[in-house]
This record gives structure tokens, C-alpha cells and sequence, in this order.
């Protein structure tokens, strides 16, 4: 198949371009660079089934293509909050875009939802059914709510103009290709930790995440964008609970770091608690995450230790 994906030089779409191109797809990437990298996606410039666009979702373009995966967006706090106004146009005017696109040429696309359409839960685990308390004028409503409006969108044209669409709800997920200043928990952890700096944690780290090594994500989405009649949404994500304290000192013990634990003031809006119930993954899709947290968080460990320009 020849398969779009938006935002496929990000951490998570480089690593779904090259599964997808192990499967024999034609695969066409398609990102602006503010968050995606070039470094992610080099090694696959060579490949015969693979095309990369320098484009922006924002505005239209015209492609034939059997399926896309949207997930263009800038997905961490220092990101999407450093321009609110042009990551709610990326959410939102992107999938109108990417719709029109699956609209015209009738093909399957599958949204990149996240777990954030929950807010700040007032039930846990989250369930698909759980419609959230979201401050919709917070900081971090910008990328809240512009998720949520792509998912009703994604479900209007399903509705009215009867387009294949798959909804998932991304928690967080960590692995090798993260962005090294996103100011997400797991790279904010190893980076600080690999350079024998404080690791910062806020409020007393009594919040907890449930965090998903890359690959098993993207079996998920895989298996979700061709898995016949189950629109979603869907949550995607590990079950196995931390607190973000209990996190910091794994990291620490992995990494062999001599770093202290510092505490600073809880930000705005932060969720106190997030975890995914993924029951209708396991019924509808038959997945689950298999990477241990110990396991994937090595892999990350290694991959930064790559990267990482000595001070």
C-alpha cells in the first residue's frame, strides 16, 4: 500500500515509517521539522519505497495514498506550548486536511489521539468511555482541546461524508529516537541522571504515569489501523502504574547516576494521575504491551548515551 504519515520524522512516525517500510509499504513522510529531526529519519532516504516531504499539515496538499496515520503535532509541554495558537491550528486544521485528503481519494486514516482528551481524571484507570475534565483555558488546553476537536472531526466525517476513520488515545510513551529537549518526564530523567545533574521532580512526585515503550505502540497502531470495522477510539498505552518519584529513582539505579532528587513547584494543570484501562485493546485488537518498563528504559538509556554531547 502506499501509506501517508504526518509528522513521520517525530519520534513515534520514524519509528512507524520503518515499520512500515519492513512490511513492503510505500511509505510517503510528511513533516515540517519544528519537532521531528532529520537525524530520525537519514538512515531511510536511501530506500527505493520512501519519499519525504518538508510540509506543513496546516496548509492542503495533494496526495493518492491508501492510508494515513496522522500524527503531526508537537506532543510535550515546552512544545506546544512555546506557540498554543499553531498547535491548535496543527491539530485541528490538520485533520481537516488529512480528512479531506482521505475524503477525496477514499482512504483510511487513522488519528493520533492522546491521553490527554482525559484532562485531569477524575476516574481511573481511563476508560474509552470517560469524556474528561479538561480546563479548556489552561496552558495546556491549546494541545487538549485541539486533540479533542480532531477527534470529533474524524467522527463527523465518518458520519457525513462516510470516511474510514481509527481514532487512538496515545499515553505516554518513551524509547530510543525521544527528542532530547522535549521536557518529557523520560528523557528529562536519563539526561539529567547521564550527566550527574539534579533530577527535577515536581510537587511531591507522588503523580503517577504509565509509560509504553515505542515498538509496542506501534504494533498497536498498526494493528488498529487494519483491524476491519472498529473505528475507536481506542487507548493505547501500559498499564503498569508508577509514581513519578518512584520512576526517577529506577532511572537513577539504571543509569548508575550519583544525581540527587530535587523538588520543585507542581506545574499548572498537571494530571495527578494517568493510567489507560486497555480492556477494548485486548478485546478488539488482541494487544498488549510485551517490552518491560526495565527493558525499554535501557534501550533509552543506551540510545542517549549515543547521543549525548559531553558538556
Amino acid at each position: 500500500m502506499r501509506i501517508l504519515v504526518t509528522g513521520g520524522a517525530g519520534f513515534i512516525g520514524s519509528h512507524l515509517c520503518e515499520r512500515l517500510l519492513r512490511e513492503g509499504h510505500d511509505v510517503i513522510c510528511l513533516d515540517n521539522f519544528f519537532t521531528g529531526n532529520k537525524r530520525n529519519i537519514a538512515h531511510l532516504l536511501d530506500y527505493h519505497n520512501f519519499e519525504l516531504i518538508r510540509h506543513d499539515v496546516t496548509q492542503p496538499i495533494l496526495l493518492e495514498v491508501d492510508r494515513i496515520y496522522n500524527l503531526a503535532c508537537p506532543a510535550s509541554p515546552i512544545h506546544y506550548q512555546y506557540n498554543p495558537v499553531k498547535t491548535t491550528k496543527t491539530s485541528v486544521m490538520g485533520a481537516i486536511n488529512m480528512l479531506g485528503i482521505a475524503k477525496r481519494v477514499r482512504a483510511r486514516i487513522l488519528q493520533a489521539s492522546t491521553s490527554e482528551v482525559y484532562g485531569d481524571p477524575q476516574v481511573h484507570p481511563q476508560t474509552e468511555a470517560y469524556w474528561g475534565n479538561v480546563n479548556t483555558l489552561g496552558l495546556r488546553s491549546c494541545y487538549d482541546e485541539g486533540k479533542r476537536v480532531a477527534e470529533t472531526l474524524m467522527m463527523d466525517y465518518h458520519r457525513q461524508n462516510h470516511v474510514d476513520v481509527r481514532i487512538i488515545r496515545i499515553f505516554n510513551t518513551y524509547g530510543p529516537k525521544m527528542a532530547e529537549n522535549d521536557g518529557r518526564v523520560v528523557s528529562n530523567f536519563i539526561l539529567q541522571a547521564l550527566k550527574g545533574e539534579d533530577i527535577t521532580v515536581y510537587g511531591e512526585g507522588e503523580q503517577t504515569r504509565s509509560f509504553c515503550f515505542v515498538s509496542d505502540l506501534v504494533e498497536g497502531m498498526v494493528r488498529m489501523m487494519e483491524t476491519p470495522g472498529f473505528i475507536g477510539p481506542v487507548n493505547l498505552g501500559n498499564p503498569a502504574e508508577t509514581t513519578i518519584l518512584e520512576f526517577a529513582k529506577k532511572i537513577i539505579a539504571l543509569t548508575g547516576s550519583t544525581s540527587r532528587i530535587v523538588y520543585r513547584p507542581l506545574p499548572a494543570d498537571d494530571p495527578k494521575q494517568r493510567q489507560p484501562d486497555i480492556s477494548l485493546a485486548k478485546q478488539m485488537l488482541g494487544w498488549e504491551p510485551k517490552v518491560s518498563v526495565d527493558d525499554g528504559l535501557k534501550q533509552t538509556i543506551d540510545y542517549f548515551r549515543s547521543v549525548l554531547t559531553p558538556v
